[in-house]
């Protein structure tokens, strides 16, 4: 078959049933599609379905309506060159639970403030380069122990680990690229096992932050860059990279890899994204790309 549909539960919950399989089946039968029977990669969570004589967006929209809202992702797309040797991950609200920004925040009491200016931001609604500029500079003084104390109450998103290390076992090359900062990146890179990160850095002087972060800014056009560059480097078509974020500044990559995808997206991230997460954990990426659960490692 030329296509696959995968359909795929949060593994917290599960509830993937047969019956639901088969009613995604029957949704692309009833639009003129041939199909396989749907194939068990994780029983309960995820599944695929081989299809062939229908585009995957027309598959997608037409199982997603006859789920009609019920709590699983669908991702349909080329059967061939479905396993990516390239992931492009972005890490807050991504890799890790919230933004590593806000957090530092609530150690000035600004957390809320601050927050509000990153959501905006995260929506397309604020320059990125500027409203990055204006947070930081509210948390002029802030003593650098605060970082310590931010990084050791971050969580980790479920499937963060499972999705770099599965990859890398199967050749794959991980890239953690961040808006954020390297203080975090550089020790959430280490504990996933990216094989490198890029992220802005903090100005700390006298044991304070300034308020200043060091030129230039890394923004969406330098995820963007960082894609494209890291395949070209290892001669990794882009049809063979994925990549994985949530906000604004994430939609170009998102846009140029082969697997793109939004992840528990914001507003503008969802609608524009090829493909989209919005149930699952990160080990959705690995079920995306035809990995079962037995082949995960961690």
């Amino acid at each position: 078959m030329d296509y696959v549909l995968t359909l795929i539960a949060n593994p917290a919950t599960g509830g993937l049933e047969d019956g639901i399989a088969a009613a995604a089946r029957a949704a692309l039968n009833d639009l003129g599609a041939d199909t396989a029977q749907p194939s068990w990669l994780d029983r309960g969570i995820a599944c695929d379905i081989p299809f062939a004589m229908l585009a995957p967006e027309q598959a997608e929209a037409a199982v997603r309506g006859r789920l009609d809202g019920q709590p699983f992702d669908v991702v349909a797309q080329a059967s061939e060159g479905r396993r990516k040797r390239l992931l492009v991950a972005d890490m807050d609200s991504t890799m890790v639970v919230g933004e590593t920004l806000d957090e530092l925040a609530d150690y000035a009491g600004l957390k809320e403030h601050i927050a509000a200016i990153t959501a905006r931001a995260m929506n397309g609604e604020l320059d990125f380069k500027a409203a990055l500029r204006e947070r930081v500079g509210l948390l002029q003084g802030l003593d650098v122990s605060a970082l310590d104390k931010t990084f050791a109450r971050l969580e980790y998103m479920p499937g963060a680990r499972k999705l770099v290390q599965t990859m890398r076992a199967n050749g794959a090359y991980a890239v953690l690229v961040s808006g954020g900062f390297k203080y975090f990146t550089a020790r959430v890179a280490a504990h996933c096992g990216f094989d490198m990160d890029l992220a802005n850095d903090l100005v700390i002087r006298d044991g304070k932050l300034t308020g200043e972060v060091t030129e230039p800014i890394l923004d969406r056009a330098t995820k963007l860059e960082t894609l494209i560059r890291v395949a070209s480097e290892r001669k990794i078509p882009l049809a063979l990279t994925a990549s994985v974020g949530d906000g604004a500044n994430d939609l170009d990559m998102i846009r140029a890899a082969g697997l793109g995808v939004a992840y528990h997206a914001k507003p503008i991230v969802s609608a524009e994204a090829r493909v989209r997460i919005d149930h699952g954990d990160l080990t959705a990426l690995l079920y995306a790309q035809g990995y079962k659960a037995e082949d995960f490692v961690e």
